[in-house]
């Protein structure tokens, strides 16, 4: 699922870096996107917890979208590439 997710946000133009474990601490390995998604059904709480943090302290803005299949994906990166979320801090689905 991972390399679905890294095609799809390519599709639309944008480079995507896919954890699903938290090996190790987030903070190097994030760098400073210009969005984190979670999809919160998936990972887990302790990952959302320290991902929010993170995104937090370097004012990264936050989508949280509950369900992890490709549609939702999909779904929330038509809604940014319309402008529909752009400058929005958190966004849920």
């Amino acid at each position: 699922m991972a390399c679905q997710y890294e095609s799809i946000c390519r599709s639309y133009g944008h480079r995507a870096k896919v954890f699903t474990k938290e090996n190790g601490t987030l903070k190097r390995k994030m760098g400073c996107p210009d969005l984190l998604i979670l999809f919160t059904n998936t990972v887990a709480h302790k990952m959302v917890i320290s991902a929010s943090q993170e995104a937090k302290r370097n004012r990264i803005p936050i989508a949280r979208v509950h369900t992890s299949s490709a549609c939702a994906l999909h779904q929330l990166l038509g809604r940014i590439q319309d402008g529909g979320v752009d400058g929005v801090r958190e966004v849920s689905y």
